[in-house]
């Protein structure tokens, strides 16, 4: 597959990924509070299909660990709304097979390629440890949301949620500066604002209730 397309299809993720924070981010300005609309999860969710299809066409271990561990909880966050059963049950089939799919298509002879995942020439060890770490950092931000939506019985968008989310971005930047990665830098530097407004926002409106 050309580089092109490739990369078209890693920009179109990111894309997705930044509208779910400028949604999300205008719906917190108007409402004067950090809000999660149901449109942040499900752009979430075809933001994350496309990205782990990136991640495997560029060889990135990295890129495809960070959205295995975080597309189910896009899913569950969408049944917490009530927003999953909306949708065609073909197309909830679709998106929970889909993982198993990749990874059956990653099998060669049987066989996962995992010398090929993890000995990629074009990352050095020191980077893809770099990039591994980071991606576990940043994916952390939504196990932690996942279990307070559960203890709440809601879906939320608390304000660990957003000091993770820097965190996790800055590592991110790093690493997609040595690995050489416009898709990444482009996500995460535009990301990296609009998480530190929403903690600004977390504390006006903790400062107007109190």
């Amino acid at each position: 597959m050309s580089n092109w397309l490739i990369y078209s299809i890693g920009f179109l993720a990111q894309i997705l990924f930044s509208g779910r924070l400028i949604v999300q981010w205008i719906l917190s300005e108007k409402n004067k509070r950090v809000v999660t609309p149901s449109l942040f999860w499900k752009l979430s969710l075809l933001a994350s299909f496309l990205l782990f299809v990136y991640g495997y066409l560029r060889d990135d271990f990295a890129i495809m660990l960070g959205q295995a561990l975080t597309y189910f909880i896009y899913i569950r966050n969408l049944q917490l709304q009530g927003e999953w059963r909306k949708a065609p049950k073909l197309l909830r089939w679709f998106l929970v097979v889909f993982p198993v799919i990749i990874v059956v298509y990653g099998y060669n002879n049987g066989e996962y390629d995992l010398e090929k995942l993890f000995k990629n020439e074009a990352i050095p060890l020191w980077l893809m440890l770099l990039g591994i770490i980071s991606q576990v950092l940043f994916t952390l931000r939504f196990v932690y949301q996942w279990m307070y939506s559960e203890k709440t019985k809601t879906s939320q968008l608390p304000v660990g949620f957003w000091r993770m989310s820097v965190l996790g971005a800055s590592l991110i930047l790093t690493y997609a500066i040595f690995r050489e990665d416009p898709v990444l830098f482009v996500g995460h530097i535009a990301g990296l604002i609009i998480y530190i407004r929403n903690i600004f926002i977390w504390k006006k409106q903790v400062d107007a209730s109190a």
